[in-house]
């Protein structure tokens, strides 16, 4: 009996023992997987900064390394050369300046209301004469209000004396509408023409230096063949731009003399009623 109880017993004892050293696997276990998840989980971290860092050299250095267009227009202009560029930098200089001080004095002629002066002309016609529309005319600005004066100033000699001032007076006008319009033109087929001066200028220079080494290298014929197609290429953008412009104020002077010539069917029906 006794030796049953102390087999029981032992029995129980190696159980508890292998229960026991389970129960500590299972721990180490799981604390070996925690450690080894909290590694990776730096690991991720470390890997995560290091790419967010790696991130912001790389957006750092693609700023740094795409400049802006000023500093590429810039280094271009310089490329191309101080002597041509420089002169077609002032062939746009002053064919802008041209075009502005044309477009700024063609809306100011073009601005008068037409149907208002020969509405004011008719009222001071039929209230006050010919003296008193001439001082309508004199106090309005403007092209067509020029005619119509020259027109009512010739009105007791007839009405083909009238028409004769006015056609002649129309010139005068129209000539000082296109005031300038030539020197634009000029600029216009001078740009393109100075750049393809530089594209020979910058070949022969090109095969200078190819004459001078004796050898065809492609160092050699890069520089001077760069220099010509930057020249081309500024002088084709600035005869681009003028032309717009150009075309624009042709386009202006057009809507304005159309309007000059209806004004004066208009005063010369008015005068042959009264």
């Amino acid at each position: 009996m006794t030796a049953r109880f102390l087999l029981l017993i032992s029995l129980l004892f190696i159980s508890f023992q292998s229960t026991y050293a389970q129960d500590e696997t299972t721990t180490d276990t799981t604390m070996t997987e925690e450690v080894a998840d909290t590694t990776m989980t730096d690991e991720n971290s470390d890997n995560i900064e290091a790419s967010e860092e790696m991130s912001e050299n790389t957006n750092e250095e693609t700023t740094k390394s795409s400049p802006s267009f000023h500093q590429v227009l810039k280094t271009k202009f310089i490329e191309g050369g101080a002597g041509f560029m420089g002169i077609v930098l002032l062939t746009l200089i002053l064919g802008l300046a041209l075009c502005i001080e044309r477009i700024i004095y063609l809306h100011a002629a073009g601005s008068a209301n037409n149907e208002e002066l020969l509405a004011a002309i008719a009222k001071a016609l039929k209230n006050g004469g010919v003296d008193k529309a001439k001082e309508v005319c004199r106090n309005t600005r403007g092209p067509i209000a020029s005619i119509f004066y020259q027109g009512l100033e010739r009105s007791d000699k007839g009405i083909d004396a009238v028409e004769k001032s006015i056609v002649s007076y129309g010139s005068v006008q129209m000539g000082m509408l296109e005031r300038g319009t030539t020197w634009i033109s000029l600029f216009i087929a001078l740009a393109p023409m100075l750049g393809f001066m530089g594209t020979v200028i910058g070949m022969i220079g090109a095969f200078d230096a190819i004459e001078a080494a004796g050898d065809i290298s492609p160092s050699l014929v890069a520089g001077g063949i760069k220099v010509a197609l930057l020249t081309t290429v500024f002088g084709l953008i600035v005869a681009i731009i003028l032309q717009v412009f150009y075309n624009y104020i042709i386009s202006k002077i057009d809507d304005i003399v159309n309007k000059m010539e209806d004004a004066s069917i208009a005063l010369v029906d008015m005068l042959s009623k009264k």
